[in-house]
């Protein structure tokens, strides 16, 4: 079958290494392994600020581009077209002005992964993108719930059999062939830093508003382990990196800032630490937790959105209260006083995510939902 991708927030093959560009790419390649054709349908981002009049624009151009697609579809022979429409990350921040109506035009059926509809938004100042995003999801012919907190918002305006489950998911077909003992005196030697005492990794880009407020959390829950050893790792970079930075200042020769890494480093680093926090405040699930659960993580982290569905507390890792530093730092301090719970957590939580989040298993509910609607 020959799918139409398209990301309204932005386009999948973007060189940020985030966690929804990181989804969108997985989606392509798990569509492709289940025999379907994709190809990215438009590099158009209709994630504005909430500003009206630059809305109503964005809209009127989306309206523009749309009709250049169909025409574009349309001098093509029928083989050559796209026979479904796919988006992924569907909301009032980032509708979706093309999809729709290529669907209408061509009669092709139209798919959204994680599409979510916040009521409280009409009438605002995203009036324009919530309306757009609420239209679009009312089109759809099968929204795919990726974050189970999103079900009850959509299924206040579509019909709850067009909603199908896909629990997030991971590309476990290469496992970590690196040993802790190897990973660990590599990145010793790379980041000058001790091998003798607890690591704890962070992987999440630095931007505003809420990876912000999750960074100053992080500080401050290990602001309050500092009678404890222990050595803090953090992948990412963006804009407000020197106000993180700043944030963690007090502990400054505690904390290694190791900038933006390939899915590869990355991986070296979950094969070296021990422990993965991240606070998740106003995660949708957190990809960034998933992959380290995926290579033998145990998981502290904040119970947001979806997070729960992917961390099992008491199972795969710790789960605190969102925005509470004090109960952070308490399950900090559990984990890195207990190296036999780490590495049970740990263990587990690579099991899970093998049985419930593998690629696998994505392909078959991805090609059965399409056929479904073909």
């Amino acid at each position: 079958m020959r799918v139409a991708f398209y990301a309204p927030m932005k386009p999948p093959d973007h060189p940020t290494p985030s966690g929804d560009r990181r989804m969108a790419r997985l989606l392509i390649e798990a569509l492709s392994a289940g025999g379907h054709h994709v190809s990215v349908a438009c590099r158009f981002r209709s994630r504005d600020t909430d500003v009206p009049v630059p809305q109503t624009r964005i809209a009127k151009l989306g309206s523009q581009l749309a009709e250049c697609l169909v025409r574009r579809y349309r001098a093509r022979p029928a083989h050559q077209r796209p026979q479904v429409w796919f988006t992924y990350h569907l909301y009032y921040k980032a509708p979706d002005y093309l999809g729709p109506k290529v669907c209408d035009a061509l009669g092709i059926p139209y798919l959204a992964a994680e599409a979510s509809h916040a009521g409280k938004r009409a009438g605002t100042n995203f009036a324009v993108g919530h309306d757009a995003a609420a239209n679009a999801i009312r089109r759809a012919d099968a929204l795919i719930i990726l974050n189970g907190a999103d079900l009850a918002g959509l299924q206040r305006i579509t019909h709850p059999s067009r909603c199908h489950r896909l629990l997030p998911f991971v590309d476990d077909r290469t496992a970590l062939t690196t040993s802790r003992a190897e990973a660990r005196s590599a990145l010793a030697r790379e980041l000058n830093i001790a091998e003798d005492e607890p690591w704890i990794l962070a992987v999440a880009m630095m931007r505003a508003p809420d990876k912000l407020a999750s960074y100053h959390l992080l500080a401050d829950a290990m602001l309050r382990l500092r009678d404890l050893p222990w050595r803090l790792l953090v992948v990412g970079d963006g804009p407000e990196r020197e106000a993180i930075v700043a944030a963690f200042a007090p502990l400054a020769s505690r904390v290694t800032f190791a900038g933006l890494r390939s899915a590869e480093e990355i991986q070296q680093f979950h094969a070296a630490a021990e422990i993965f926090a991240w606070p998740a405040i106003n995660e949708a699930y957190g990809m960034a937790l998933l992959e380290a659960e995926a290579d033998g993580l145990p998981v502290i982290a904040g119970t947001c959105g979806g997070v729960p569905e992917i961390v099992a507390d008491g199972e795969t890792g710790l789960l605190c209260t969102p925005g509470d530093a004090a109960a952070f730092a308490a399950a900090l301090a559990k984990l890195l006083q207990d190296a036999d719970l780490r590495e049970r957590l740990g263990r587990a939580a690579a099991r899970r995510v093998k049985a419930r989040h593998g690629f696998n298993t994505a392909v078959t509910c991805l090609d059965n939902i399409l056929k479904g609607v073909a």
